[in-house]
Parts: structure tokens; C-alpha cells; sequence
């Protein structure tokens, strides 16, 4: 029995690029004797959708990983080398010869512990520029020989030069029911016709306060030429109704693809997942970037890059208000042709198949961990 062990939470943009990735492992090793498992927090929302994703999950303790001091930072500290232990108990145990990490805060206790069971550690990172995890995870790739992958090929600049030699630039894994999403599907889910338009708005897995009050204040002006799909998130005091044009949904999960399928438009944050599964499906993208104290920037430069390929434009800042997202909405609306133009700069980016290229990279490391157990 080949057994390999996955992590990463925090988010949905840490958990689903990982269950890609394994279904497509499991879709390679089909027919052998290969096991695969999940180690997350046992607080985290990543225990529901692995195990309705159908594998097992085992749950360590996780503390945050902070670039500053607060009252938090002692006890989160005593909850990482918890995690440690209680993550090498499970490898040692369950006898684990493969680990991939997905990121966030709970991968690094785990990375930690396949490496110092020897065990080689994979990571992927999702963003343009590395966090405060993956910056820590290659560490253990390199002392266990594995790799790193990279959603952008100038990720690899700003990780220390020993560690990039072990760079693979995959893509961002997207599910594959992205993939085969069907419009028609996601039309008849919304009670809609053929010929109506789609503008779907995403504020990420929670939703977004920022994006909400934009909509509720455009809205009007959104809804001339477009049926609006809003994820608001579980915010409470939600006050704006469900109408002909306007559907709001505290959270959408497995209609997701469907609807994605069925927009001409995406309105959001620039999330890795969101990105991503919008170029997926060649979706040219309004993005208003998640930006400020409470956060590293990276969604700036997720948006960035998707702007300069020409797949998306970007409200920053105070030009992220209800006029300018109304005028770039409609204008969109209005020009057929730039729309294409997007759409196509959008569907060139995600035929980057990043599931399939990491899937293949830890099938050929059984293969070798085989081989040299037979």
C-alpha cells in the first residue's frame, strides 16, 4: 500500500486547488494499491469539503502564522508544535512515502513533520507572489528532494535561489467540473432563457462587505443590460430582495461551475480560485482587489497580472466605486469585440491544465518510491 498524505486550509482557495489535484492522482493511479489522505485543522472548514469530496481526513492542531506580535502569538505558537506532533504521529503510523501541501497557515506543521520522517514534501502556491507558508514549506522540499510548484512563471524570483532549481510552473489546479461546466445547465438553474445575459459576482468563499455595498449601489445600472448572480456571503442584514434581475445567494457550491458556465461576465476579487476558475471557462473579468492592512497584496497582483494579459480590468482603491464598476460593466455590455478579446486572453491563461501537470509530477515520484520498495 502506497499511502500519500495532502494538507491546506484556511480557505477555499486552499483546499479546492488540492482536492484537483487529487482527484486527477487518483484518476492516474487508478487500479493500484495507493491510498490518499487529508491532514487539516481540526477547527477548519477544509474537514467538510475534503471529506464530501470523499477522502479521509485527519484533523491536528493549527495556530496562525502572524509577521507581527499580538496576544494570540503565545498560544498559537503552543497550537504549531502541537500540530508538529500530532501531524508526524499520524505519518509515522499511517506510513506515508509522498506529501503535498496546498498552503495556508496549516500546511507548515505537517510539511515539517514528513520532512523529518524524511518523506518528500511537495507544495504548490496559488498566488503571484509566495506567502508566509510557502516561503516557510520549501524549506522542507528542498532538504526531502521534492518540488515546488508555481501558479505564474515570476513566482520563482522572489523564493531564495537554492530553492529554484526545484520550480515547476503548473498553472493554478482548477477542478475539472469546471472544465465540463455546462451554461445550459446553469441557465435552467436560474430560470433563465437562452438569450439572457450574466454578469455573476463573486466576493470569494465569504463574500465580500466592499463588493456588497458596490452592488446594492450600482445595482440599477447593472442590471440594463445584465441578469445579476450575486454570492453575497452569510453577511447578516442582507436587506436587498431577490428580483427578476437580481439573484442573491448567501453561497453557491456545486452550482458553482454551472453558473460560472452560463456568465458573460465576472465581477469579484482576485482570489487565486476565482481567477482561475473564471479563466478556466474564458471569462473576461471585472476585479476589485481585496487590498489593505488586512492582507499581503497579493490579490493586487493576481489582478495585475490577469489586466496586463488583457483578460480582465481592474478597480483600485477610490476607483472602485459604484460609477466606475456601472461604466466598465455596461461598457463591456456595449463592445462585443473587446469582450472577445478578453474572453480569449482569459481562456489562454487557464488552458494551463495545473492539476494534470502536478498529478503527473507526484504519479512519476510513487513510481520511483515503488521502485526502489519492491
Amino acid at each position: 500500500m502506497v499511502n500519500i498524505a495532502f494538507t491546506g486550509g484556511g480557505t477555499g482557495g486552499h483546499v479546492y486547488p488540492g482536492l484537483a489535484v487529487a482527484a486527477e492522482l487518483q484518476r492516474r493511479l487508478a487500479g493500484r494499491d495507493c491510498r490518499l489522505f487529508w491532514i487539516g485543522s481540526n477547527t477548519g472548514m477544509e474537514k467538510t469539503l475534503v471529506q464530501e469530496a470523499g477522502l479521509e481526513f485527519f484533523g491536528v492542531p493549527a495556530g496562525r502564522l502572524r509577521r507581527y506580535i499580538t496576544l494570540k502569538t503565545i498560544p498559537d505558537c503552543f497550537r504549531v508544535i502541537a500540530g508538529f506532533f500530532a501531524a508526524r504521529k499520524i505519518l509515522k503510523k499511517e506510513r506515508v512515502c509522498l506529501f503535498f501541501s496546498k498552503g495556508g497557515f496549516v500546511s507548515v506543521p505537517p510539511c515539517a513533520a514528513a520532512a523529518s520522517l524524511g518523506v518528500r514534501v511537495f507544495t504548490h502556491e496559488s498566488d503571484y507572489s509566495p506567502g508566509l507558508a510557502t516561503r516557510l514549506n520549501v524549506r522542507f522540499v528542498t532538504l526531502t528532494g521534492g518540488r515546488v510548484f508555481t501558479t505564474y512563471e515570476d513566482t520563482a524570483r522572489f523564493l531564495p535561489a537554492a530553492v529554484r532549481g526545484c520550480v515547476t510552473v503548473s498553472g493554478n489546479p482548477v477542478r475539472a467540473c469546471f472544465r465540463s461546466a455546462d451554461a445550459a445547465r446553469g441557465r435552467a438553474f436560474l430560470g433563465l432563457g437562452p438569450q439572457a445575459r450574466v454578469l455573476l459576482v463573486l466576493g470569494g468563499s465569504q463574500g465580500a462587505k466592499e463588493i456588497n455595498e458596490l452592488v446594492r449601489a450600482a445595482l440599477p445600472e447593472l442590471t440594463r443590460h445584465y441578469t445579476v448572480v450575486h454570492q453575497t456571503g452569510s453577511a447578516a442584514g442582507w436587506e436587498t430582495p431577490a428580483s427578476e434581475r437580481y439573484r442573491p445567494f448567501a453561497y453557491i457550491r456545486e452550482e458553482m461551475p454551472q453558473l460560472l458556465a452560463a456568465a458573460e461576465l465576472v465581477l469579484g476579487r482576485s482570489g487565486a480560485g476565482t481567477v482561475w476558475e473564471s479563466a478556466a471557462l474564458g471569462k473576461p473579468m471585472l476585479l476589485i482587489p481585496l487590498r489593505g492592512s488586512g492582507t499581503r497584496g497579493d490579490q493586487v497582483e493576481n489582478a495585475r497580472f490577469f489586466e496586463k494579459a488583457g483578460a480582465a480590468l481592474v478597480l483600485l482603491g477610490e476607483d472602485a466605486n459604484p460609477e466606475n464598476a456601472a461604466k466598465a460593466v455596461n461598457g463591456l455590455a456595449e463592445d462585443e469585440d473587446k469582450r472577445l478579446r478578453m474572453a480569449a486572453a482569459s481562456l489562454k491563461i487557464g488552458a494551463a491544465d495545473g492539476a494534470a501537470r502536478i498529478a503527473e509530477t507526484l504519479a512519476e515520484a510513487v513510481d520511483t518510491y515503488s521502485g526502489k520498495n519492491r
